[in-house]
């Protein structure tokens, strides 16, 4: 049976440019998927997603003009009741068989099979093939209806009295199979072979797309418009470098893949310019001036060798007249008032020092159960104090308080008023304007990090300090009132907090228990009402979090759950925890202690009572268990050494050395002998190697 190549597009007023290319991705795939699950296309097919301001386009190769007749296979009833005892059909069967479209006539050629408990009649039939016509209208609908569009619009159709729901008014429809057109019908429209170019620059209009495989040259030459989202993104991408290099030796414009993304659906033929503003302006924070182009003008900043602003910067044009001048003097002069506004932001705002906005923290609410974000700083500047004066002494507590009272004090700051991203950024800014201590300074921006997955840790121990006491203080109150992360809810970001708790520690290797952190914080909190110390819950939230993560990084699952089911307290520790977990894994000896550490475990668990690690040497009577308390006296003051100095993978592999004493003892002595004494003895002895076992890690998890 005979394919040719299809190409459908929808051609529409300018779609959300933030949500273009999941939209011509999705509309591509839903497409493709109808297509296949109809078998109108191959599992093989070739699909081209292509989506332009104005169009969502998909071209899908070997696409069937009808689709192969498919068997059904339609399981009726059993035999005893379909037929009778002449082997006539029973007024049961014809009407079964009336409901598929047969008679008795089919009677004769049922097919039985017995599925195990009786002998069972079925109808084989061939199914037609659907047409491409009935399969792409289908598949059209579908996929509209599947577009992640976050809010529809409702619009009047060219009749003047019928309205469709769609994300933007759509004007025309292309569905060409080869070059035949597919009858197609959605939003009012009806296929054809006609699209719109770009607004101002098309060759001709319409533009006719002779054929499937013509689609994007015939954009591109008689449309000016470069369909592929891909391409037209990297066209962006060749022109911003080449312009770079033209503004200026070793200038390059910024990296930033969302804005690259954006653009990149805001226009259909790029042309990249070049322009610039007054060097004055370079006298304000350079992120307050790159956020301002980027977000308000989606210009790219072009930045030096050293990466400091420079004051040119490129636009991404969506016209190329022969003489850009008038279209680079207009964004000069658009970028120019917003470039104003941010210095005169900054001008203001060095006027008041950080020190005398904390007071108006007091006015500015926070969360209505746990108050405003000055008592919130009070709360901070108290857990920073604590940390500070364990992990420094006095000098770094007094730095660290310094910095937690101030870290909030931008918030009422014009400039972050105006772009909240720059929260911290312009803090640091501010203080060192009032002449502040450096690590202070550098604390106020740095408390926030990390930021996001991958984002850097606070640069010094005082940042470090803060964003520790910071980001406890928000988990800690809010698991305090309930507001406990569920599912993928999680207004508060309490998962993104956690994990920047686990990297500093970890990363940072401090000496810093995890509980007595939470003690610490729960402390912060005694004055608040309806607060409820939830530091078990919070724990184990934490502990969570840190599992992921280091599944995340490579580590097995038997590796993870072997330590941090031990919950260790200095989370510093963990990557040489895991690394002995590894190396005593590849030990001969390893498999069957596991097994054995299991073993001792399952045994304790059933005792009723806690069970003592002691051992009176008098009632010790069997050889093995003889052999294996001699053993562990040997071994386990090894094993403790190695611990007590952080040595985890000497302090396991000293471990190896009990398998043949721990074997002997299962295989020659009965642990719960009649005699209680003799009985409570030899607990004892377990749970003296169960100790020995799981300082590390938890042995256990290694079991198969």
């Amino acid at each position: 049976m005979s394919s040719k190549n299809l190409l459908v597009e929808l051609f529409v007023e300018e779609l959300p440019p933030k949500a273009l290319k999941k939209l011509g991705e999705a509309f591509a795939a839903a497409l493709a998927n109808s297509l296949k699950n109809a078998g109108l296309a191959p599992s093989t097919a070739t699909i081209t997603a292509y989506a332009s301001p104005r169009r969502l386009a998909a071209h899908i190769t070997d696409v069937l003009a009808v689709a192969a007749d498919k068997p059904v296979v339609q399981k009726l009833m059993p035999v005893a009741v379909g037929l009778d005892a002449n082997g006539n059909a029973t007024p049961a069967l014809l009407k079964k068989l009336g409901a598929l479209g047969a008679d008795a006539s089919c009677v004769a050629g049922l097919r039985r099979e017995n599925d195990g408990k009786a002998d069972i009649l079925f109808y084989d039939s061939l199914a037609k093939g659907a047409t491409l016509a009935e399969g792409l209208q289908k598949a059209v609908e579908a996929a509209l209806a599947a577009l992640p569009i976050p809010k529809v619009m409702t619009y009047q159709l060219a009749d003047g009295w019928n309205t469709v729901n769609f994300v933007r008014p759509a004007h025309a429809l292309v569905a060409l199979h080869g070059s035949d057109v597919v009858p197609v019908s959605v939003l009012g429209l009806t296929s054809g072979k006609a699209t719109k170019g770009h607004r101002f620059e098309a060759a001709v209009d319409p533009v006719v797309i002779a054929d499937a495989d013509s689609y994007a040259a015939t954009l591109r030459k008689d449309g000016s418009v470069i369909a592929s989202f891909a391409e037209r993104r990297d066209e962006i991408a060749r022109q911003l470098a080449a312009a770079a290099a033209q503004a200026g030796a070793n200038l390059k414009p910024i990296e930033d893949e969302a804005l690259l993304d954006e653009v990149t659906a805001l226009v259909e033929r790029p042309n990249v310019l070049i322009g610039q503003f007054e060097e004055e302006f370079l006298a304000v924070p350079q992120e307050c001036l790159i956020l301002t182009m980027k977000a308000n003008q989606k210009y790219f900043p072009l930045l030096d060798a050293a990466g400091k602003l420079t004051n040119k910067f490129l636009v991404v044009s969506n016209i190329r007249p022969e003489d850009p001048s008038a279209v680079i003097g207009g964004n000069e002069r658009v970028v120019r008032p917003r470039l104003a506004d941010a210095k005169f932001f900054f001008d203001q705002d060095r006027k008041k020092s950080l020190e005398s906005r904390v007071a108006g923290l007091a006015k500015v609410v926070y969360h209505n159960k746990l108050g405003t974000q000055g008592e919130r700083m009070q709360r901070v500047a108290a857990i920073a104090r604590a940390i500070g004066q364990e992990l420094g002494g006095e000098a770094l507590a007094l730095h660290a308080e310094q910095a937690a009272v101030l870290a909030k004090a931008d918030l009422l700051t014009d400039m972050v008023g105006e772009f909240p991203e720059l929260q911290g950024i312009m803090g640091r800014y501010y203080a060192q304007h009032d002449g502040l201590n450096a690590d202070v300074a550098d604390a106020i921006e740095d408390h926030y990090k990390p930021r996001f997955a991958g984002d850097s840790l606070p640069r010094g121990k005082v940042g470090t300090v803060v964003a520790l006491a910071d980001k406890l203080e928000t988990l800690v109150g809010m698991f305090g009132i309930g507001q406990i992360p569920t599912g993928d809810k999680d207004p508060f970001a309490l998962r993104r907090h956690a994990l920047g708790v686990i990297r500093m520690l970890a990363e940072g290797n401090l000496d810093l228990p995890l509980g007595e952190l939470l003690n610490v914080a729960s402390g912060a909190f005694a004055a608040v009402d309806g607060f409820k110390p939830a530091e078990i819950a919070l724990a184990d939230f934490i502990y969570e979090r840190l599992a992921g993560n280091l599944r995340d990084q490579g580590y097995s699952t038997q590796e993870v759950d072997a330590v941090v089911s031990q919950r260790p307290q200095r989370l510093g520790d963990i990557p040489k925890r895991l690394a002995a977990v590894r190396a005593f894994s590849a030990l001969p000896e390893a498999a069957a202690l596991a097994a054995a550490n299991k073993r001792v475990g399952n045994i304790l668990k059933k005792v009723e009572n806690p069970v003592e690690a002691v051992v009176d040497n008098a009632l010790l009577k069997e050889a093995a268990e003889i052999a294996l308390h001699d053993a562990l006296v040997d071994v386990v003051p090894q094993a403790d050494a190695a611990f007590d100095t952080g040595d985890y993978t000497e302090s396991l592999t000293a471990l190896a050395k009990l398998r043949v004493p721990v074997d002997a003892f299962f295989d020659d002595v009965m642990v719960n002998a009649e005699d209680p004494a003799l009985r409570a003895n030899r607990l004892g002895l377990l749970a003296k190697l169960h100790a020995a076992m799981n300082r590390v890690a938890d042995l256990s998890r290694l079991s198969a």
